[in-house]
């Protein structure tokens, strides 16, 4: 505090010094003084004066921050034509006129009153003015002066911001910018050196310096590592007066922070990890993690990693998990105690992303050994194949061997194995297993025709450990045994024309028929048709077999008439190639019809007889009873043999071509009346 009193005082005694030498020069310098006549002859001889302004200037200035006990003279006024009798009174307006500056009305000297600060306002603008002091008169028009306040180095150097914050990559080369701090100091910059800065470094020696004139840091060390030490703290200084002694100075703090390249490979902490799964595990379980340190950070310490030899390369796997870094390995394939129990991977890691600058500082990348132990476990028995086919004859007794399943236990202890059959599959209770030995028998015989395949599902378990099971499909074909004897394919019937000839009308069969057989194709087709025995020589008809799994059935005759016989019944034996060969009888229905010219049938039924029209009144009414009586007497009905009435399709058609008169007012005229068998 003392020191700044001091300084003070020094300033304002140069200030005072520099008002007494300008004061001097002015005095020496004015050649305008006050009220001095230049005398001119007019029109009438008159003489004219000429009045000039005869101010005598101070040079004002005022040094700020003066805190002196008395007023500050910051100049004086004074006219020429001040003849110093006190007649002459001097006035002061304008910016701080009675405020911060008085003025003696008789001396014109010029004070402030307050201590002034050029950071607030560096200068003010007043008028001066002589005016008679008795009666105000001016005696001079007014003048402008300006009162400029002189600086004195009262402000230090102040930053933009208090702290700064900057980043730099690591082994940054000497010479690298890093940030730019800028002060700025609120002292007049064209007088003198108070505005003038100079920049140094307080701390943070010796990894960073700083440009005095520019403020720029830049890294003074090479490969400086993130690694070893990431973030540093910085104090710049800047100083005004040039940096010379006296000046003021303001400091700010900067962090600068290394940010990280990929300068590091990754590095496994141990040369052989130890690891363990069960024959038990399924595939995509995981067996263990390894991984690799890299000290970089971000996108520069990503690691991959991969099985790059070993005789478990098949079996096992290995991914990368991004948010650990580590290498999961995973089982591929299911592994056996029994077979092997042990297996030794070679692991890389490496990095994803590798800067070219650094190359030189790689491989990027380190091998790491696994061991891998395969531990027992109790495992379910295994079926000595995946799925089992058997065949089975149909119709074969119960008790029929069909089969046998065979399972074992893996484990060393390789306990005994009990057979099941799973009921869900078995429904019908079709099959039996022996559950020692797995043999599979028929409770029952089987009917290919009602299925050919039966499926069905077989447990096999420990019987230490009834939990430890497995299971196997057993798909059981029925193999197909000639028991169904050929059928027609559909319910035929015949139609041949009437004709008074007694050779066949044509060469075309009467109709073609074929057969159908349950049976498998090896015991069905091809088919063989033919007529009975006992009527190979049947006059009306007969079989032709066309060799090709159907058959024509032809006539042997002509002259077929519907009122002889209307309707034939044929029988046809149907034999098929089995072994023993199967055959049926079946029956073929023959119509005789009535045809056109061409052969093309018109009518089946049976032709009217023409009564004689001669035939009594009394003849044609009794016949006519006995057709309305016949079919309601029980008697006659059950008289006839049931072979003969299922035979005959009776019909009575009466066909009257006169008409007879019965009491005059009856006529009978083509009555027709029709009985069928099946009222019979």
């Amino acid at each position: 505090m003392k020191e700044n009193y001091c300084l003070q005082a020094a300033l304002v005694c140069l200030g005072m010094l520099c008002h007494s030498q300008a004061f001097a020069t002015e005095r020496r310098g004015h050649l305008r003084p006050s009220f001095h006549g230049h005398h001119e002859k007019g029109k009438e001889g008159q003489v004219l004066q000429r009045s000039k302004r005869g101010w005598v200037w101070n040079q004002f200035f005022v040094i700020e921050e003066y805190t002196g006990p008395d007023p500050v003279l910051v100049g004086r006024l004074h006219s020429d034509i001040d003849s110093g009798d006190g007649n002459i009174k001097y006035i002061l307006s304008g910016e701080g006129a009675g405020t911060i500056f008085v003025i003696d009305d008789k001396s014109g000297n010029i004070h402030a009153t307050k201590t002034l600060d050029r950071e607030e306002r560096a200068q003010y603008t007043l008028m001066a003015q002589a005016v008679d002091r008795d009666t105000n008169r001016p005696l001079e028009p007014p003048s402008e002066f300006i009162v400029k306040v002189q600086d004195i180095n009262d402000n230090p150097p102040e930053f933009l911001h208090e702290t700064y914050h900057a980043n730099v990559p690591e082994r940054s080369n000497v010479g690298t910018s890093v940030i730019q701090v800028t002060a700025s100091d609120a002292d007049d910059p064209t007088y003198g050196n108070s505005a003038k800065l100079v920049y140094s470094i307080l701390e943070g020696q010796p990894y960073f310096s700083v440009e005095a004139q520019t403020g720029i840091i830049r890294t003074a060390l090479p490969n400086m590592d993130r690694e070893a030490k990431e973030e540093y703290h910085v104090v710049i200084q800047a100083k005004d007066m040039g940096g010379h002694m006296g000046g003021l100075s303001g400091t700010t703090k900067v962090t600068i922070t290394l940010t990280d390249v990929n300068d590091n490979p990754p590095k496994f902490p141990q040369s052989v990890y130890q690891m363990s799964v069960s024959e038990a595990a399924v595939p995509g379980e995981e067996v263990g993690r390894v991984k690799a340190k890299d000290p970089d950070i971000g996108e520069n310490g990503l690691v991959t990693y991969n099985i790059v030899d070993g005789d478990g390369m098949e079996l096992f796997e290995i991914t990368t998990d991004y948010e650990t870094q580590e290498g999961v390995v995973k089982l591929k394939k299911p592994v056996d105690f029994e077979t092997k129990r042990a297996y030794s991977l070679k692991v890389e890691a490496a990095n994803v992303h590798i800067d070219p600058k650094f190359i030189s500082n790689g491989p990027f990348k380190d091998t790491v050994t696994v061991k891998i132990a395969v531990e027992d476990a109790d495992e379910p028995p295994m079926f000595l194949a995946p799925s089992y086919i058997h065949e089975v004859q149909e119709n074969a007794a119960a008790g029929t061997v069909v089969g046998r399943v065979h399972a074992k236990d893996p484990d060393a202890a390789n306990s005994p194995i009990r057979y099941s059959i799973d009921r869900h599959t078995d429904l019908d209770r079709f099959f039996t297993i022996n559950p020692e030995d797995g043999f599979i028998k028929t409770t029952k015989p089987l009917d290919r025709e009602e299925t050919a395949w039966l499926n069905i599902s077989v447990f096999a378990a420990e019987i230490h450990n009834r939990h430890q099971e497995a299971k196997v499909p057993v798909a059981i074909r029925v193999l197909d045994v000639n028991d169904n004897a050929p059928k027609f394919a559909a319910p035929y019937e015949g139609f041949i024309c009437e004709s008074d000839q007694t050779k066949p009308l044509s060469n075309q069969p009467i109709v073609t028929i074929s057969a159908d057989d349950k049976d498998d194709t090896a015991n069905g087709p091809r088919f063989i048709f033919s007529l009975p025995p006992e009527i190979i020589h049947n006059p009306n008809f007969t079989v032709r077999d066309n060799r090709d799994n159907t058959a024509g059935v032809y006539a042997r005759r002509g002259g077929f008439s519907r009122q002889k016989q209307d309707l034939y019944l044929l029988p046809i034996v149907i034999s098929d190639g089995g072994f023993p060969p199967m055959s049926s009888t079946n029956t073929l229905t023959i119509k005789v019809c009535g045809c056109d010219v061409n052969g093309a049938l018109l009518s089946c039924n049976a032709e009217a007889y023409i009564l004689n029209a001669g035939l009594s009144t009394g003849a044609l009414i009794a016949i006519l009873a006995c057709i309305v009586i016949l079919p309601r007497c029980p008697s006659l009905k059950h008289a006839l043999p049931r072979e003969e009435t299922r035979l005959l399709h009776l019909r009575f058609q009466l066909t009257l071509f006169s008409c007879v008169q019965i009491n005059r007012t009856l006529c009978l005229l083509g009555i027709f009346i029709d009985f069928p068998s099946a009222t019979w």
